[in-house]
């Protein structure tokens, strides 16, 4: 336990398995909580395993991977075999009905467009991935591994762009198709100075996502490379990078984002976004750093507004992140917020089809909130009120509480309206962190929605029949609590 406020949070002392049984988790997350954990005698076994770890704490997975990248990677598959073999299956489902493609067309545009632009460094971290999945006896090959990769980008954007080149009457009618899957991802916001309580910087981000996506979303990933900085992140099993992108390196650098809606664009020939926003995490120390390295080669996938602050100079910016057009805004004396809007004209205008003025809209209610919250804390801001920030429930398009597609806390699942009334999406975990943490490689997380209530999977699925094609892959979401964990954490004594 680490300073006062871990003091203040329940660790569970019962033993991970029991606890999601209680909370009525589903049986196939209760086998995987118990099935992933690797013996010391299977780990001497194999070299490359030597220092790597992972234990489970509130129901996050913290895993340990260091060394070299290929190392790293087979740590990786190795230690989280169970959890990637389900992540995939339930990916490949999603993704399979949502688009209408096989996964055979996800395999070939990992290894065909992507695979080849990637750096050596990541191409040998996820071979790594596929060794030590195969060492565990799964039989998934590298193009699983690095579609799995790109789950944010090739079903979200190079699908829309992929289908409207092969469909004339859509390339000529204009703008390309409305993508039924294109959410609202995220609540997020970063404040420093006069907003804050010490005049230092806070965070806070939760992850906007399907509930078959959130439900796995429950990894710490802590990497020591060989070369560049330490990194504590959260992510999703099998993945090199965040994804939700919220993490910290050890040069001082904290980083999140929220999608931009209706965002359309994709350049083939560039470079995928889950390397990009690797490889600036493990080696940017400044700002400018980030965005240089995480510009390099923009493809427009998993299009973003970036949220960045630097502990080392109490500096903090927003980078929005189109493909033809961005922009950096920074200060040391106010604030940013994401709520999947997008902030630069250019951005807005010529490469979405999102409308800034519908106060209906979720990304722009969600603003409208942020902004309120920012006045009306102004000077107090610190880690419980960023807790606070992110369990929000007011909407502020009925001027009233209720949980639902236009608060900070998301429960697509509780609303009727929109192109999929009671879709399973929303809100699945949630950070926070400060300077101070920050100082540490610490931060605050809480797995199921910030706010506290759970999702049942077979009451939902029984009052909406229409989401059935999720039944063999969607199981109950339970919230616990907020949970400190740090860079060198070992398991909490039981």
């Amino acid at each position: 336990m680490k300073g006062l406020r871990a003091k203040l949070r329940l660790r569970l002392a019962v033993p991970i398995a029991l606890v999601l049984i209680a909370l009525g988790w589903s049986a196939r997350a209760a086998r995987l909580a118990g099935a992933g954990g690797v013996s010391a005698g299977a780990q001497n076994q194999d070299p490359r395993l030597e220092g790597a770890y992972r234990f489970e704490d509130n129901g996050w997975i913290y895993v340990h991977l260091q060394g070299s990248p290929q190392d790293i990677g087979f740590q990786h598959g190795y230690l989280l075999a169970p959890e990637i073999a389900d992540a995939l299956q339930a990916i490949e489902v999603e993704d399979t009905h949502e688009t209408g493609h096989p996964w055979s067309f996800f395999q070939k545009a990992a290894q065909d467009m992507l695979w080849p632009k990637i750096d050596p460094e990541y191409q040998a971290e996820l071979q790594g991935i596929v060794a030590g999945l195969q060492a565990r006896g799964e039989k998934i090959g590298l193009g699983d591994v690095v579609a799995l990769n790109a789950f944010q980008e090739l079903a979200n954007y190079y699908v829309p762009w992929y289908d409207a080149q092969h469909a004339p009457s859509e390339k000529e009618s204009g703008d390309p198709a409305p993508d039924p899957r294109n959410f609202d991802h995220c609540s997020a916001f970063v404040a420093t100075g006069k907003y804050t309580k010490n005049h230092d910087i806070v965070m806070g981000h939760n992850n906007w996502t399907s509930y078959l996506e959130g439900e796995r979303w429950r990894i710490i990933f802590e990497i020591q490379p060989e070369h560049g900085y330490r990194i504590l992140m959260d992510g999703f099993p099998g993945v090199i990078t965040s994804d939700d992108d919220f993490g910290i390196n050890s040069a001082g650098l904290m980083v999140t984002e929220t999608t931009i809606s209706d965002f359309h664009g994709w350049n083939p020939n560039g470079v995928t976004e889950f390397e990009r926003s690797r490889k600036a995490l493990q080696y940017a120390g400044s700002i400018g750093e980030y965005v240089k390295i995480l510009n390099q080669g923009n493809n427009g996938g998993y299009a973003n507004d970036w949220l960045i602050g630097d502990r080392k100079t109490g500096e903090i910016a927003r980078f929005e992140e189109g493909l033809a057009h961005t922009k950096l805004w920074t200060t040391k004396d106010g604030y940013f917020v994401g709520s999947n809007f997008p902030s630069d004209p250019q951005v807005a205008a010529q490469e979405t089809t999102f409308n800034l003025d519908d106060r209906s809209n979720s990304a722009n209610a969600r603003h409208v909130r942020w902004k309120a919250l920012m006045r009306q804390y102004k000077g107090k801001i610190d880690i419980p009120l960023a807790e606070q920030f992110e369990a929000d429930h007011y909407d502020t398009y009925e001027k009233k509480i209720d949980p639902d597609e236009r608060t900070l806390c998301g429960h697509l699942d509780l609303s009727p309206r929109g192109a999929r009334p009671y879709s399973p999406f929303g809100a699945v975990e949630g950070k926070v962190i400060d300077s101070e943490l920050a100082a540490r490689m610490s931060f605050v997380a809480r797995l199921g929605h910030p706010c506290g209530e759970s999702f049942e999977a077979k009451p939902f699925l029984a009052a909406h029949p229409q989401w059935d094609w999720e039944k063999s892959v969607l199981g109950d979401m339970p919230a616990f609590p907020w949970t400190e964990f740090g860079a060198g954490e070992k398991a909490p004594a039981q």
